[in-house]
């Protein structure tokens, strides 16, 4: 089982989500509505990929991974955003943060196991 760290202020989107990854039978799922909620629950449960929203109140995806990357059981996690702010310049600057991927939003339920897989096979 490949265990993903799901961090997404919308709860319609982590519902989502967790169907999606669920069907799959390949990932142990654990979702967090916040930063500082996946920053306390990374204590107890480290993931093999982490799938972050970029804007959250409070804390920006990039922020909870700087944080993620501070930690030396994280520091080489990989990080996958999901954004609704999918510019071609967006997307390079996430890339050039240190993210695996970046999936869009609206994002494929369909595809989205799949999209999380080939992440892991091309590290």
């Amino acid at each position: 089982m490949i265990k993903v760290l799901h961090v997404e202020d919308d709860p319609d989107i982590r519902e989502i989500a967790e169907m999606a990854l669920s069907m799959s039978g390949r990932f142990e799922l654990v979702q967090c509505a916040s930063g500082p909620e996946a920053i306390e629950r990374v204590a107890t449960f480290l993931p093999d990929l982490i799938l972050l929203d970029m804007m959250m109140p409070g804390m920006t995806g990039c922020q909870v991974l700087e944080h993620f990357r501070q930690v030396p059981a994280l520091s080489q996690t990989p990080a996958v955003f999901m954004t609704a702010r999918a510019q071609h310049t967006e997307i390079e600057e996430l890339l050039a943060f240190g993210a695996a991927d970046v999936i869009s939003k609206p994002f494929d339920p369909m595809t989205l196991s799949d999209q999380l897989s080939a992440v892991l096979d091309r590290i």
